[in-house]
């Protein structure tokens, strides 16, 4: 398991495969939109939460995740204003910049600054993986991605593999978001989920129907006896 040192106060992890999470989780029904929902009530479950990407709460020993096997998982943490969120942000999620809405999702409702808050970006696929068509290239392009960090043209593309033509760093394009906004306390865990699919799913190596990676985060109860993960 994978376990981020974000803050002393907050406790974060990625699963590798098929392991369970250190601690309950409230996951939403992700269908790859830019939705953001904020977490207010310990009673919600994952059926009041069909068609949402993203979680906010400053809800304290409340676990919130979102699951993943080759999308991005983005974990952020303000430690001024006690907020956490965890965010799915594949190439469509990307490409509508949900983490940027995210943090906005901090700010105006928690009264967060950028500057405050840290954020992770868990396992999943590569730049080196992560081959794409004209077509993806565009709206990343259209949505004003800066193309001359974010794609790598790697010439003749061979058939069955991915290796050359179009890929899309969907980690840097991230944090070129969160930068946007102005969060630069960031954290690229680096691994691909596709190239190294003996530790991680991945959906694009073995298929839509694979397992998933949960990455999750909540904020410690101050003085809480439980032992650090």
């Amino acid at each position: 398991m994978m376990i981020y040192n974000i803050d002393e106060r907050v406790e974060a992890f990625s699963t590798m495969r098929d392991e369970n999470p250190p601690f309950e989780v409230l996951q939403p029904h992700q269908t790859h939109t830019d939705n953001v929902v904020v977490i207010d009530d310990r009673n919600m479950t994952r059926d009041d939460l069909q068609g949402v990407d993203a979680l906010v709460t400053n809800l304290k020993d409340y676990g919130i995740a979102v699951r993943t096997a080759d999308c991005v998982p983005v974990l952020m943490y303000d430690g001024v204003k006690e907020v956490i969120a965890a965010v799915h942000s594949g190439w469509k999620g990307t490409v509508s910049k949900i983490v940027q809405k995210t943090v906005k999702v901090m700010i105006n409702q928690f009264g967060s600054k950028p500057e405050n808050i840290k954020a992770v970006i868990g396992p999943s696929i590569g730049p080196e993986s992560f081959q794409v068509g004209h077509e993806v290239c565009e709206m990343f392009e259209k949505a004003g991605f800066p193309m001359n960090e974010i794609m790598i043209d790697r010439g003749k593309r061979e058939e069955k593999t991915m290796r050359g033509g179009l890929h899309i760093d969907l980690w840097r394009a991230n944090e070129w978001l969160l930068n946007s906004v102005g969060v630069f306390s960031i954290y690229i865990y680096g691994v691909c989920t596709y190239e190294n699919n003996d530790k991680f799913f991945s959906a694009r190596h073995e298929g839509r129907k694979c397992g998933r990676i949960i990455n999750g985060i909540r904020i410690k109860v101050i003085g809480d006896s439980c032992e650090r993960l």
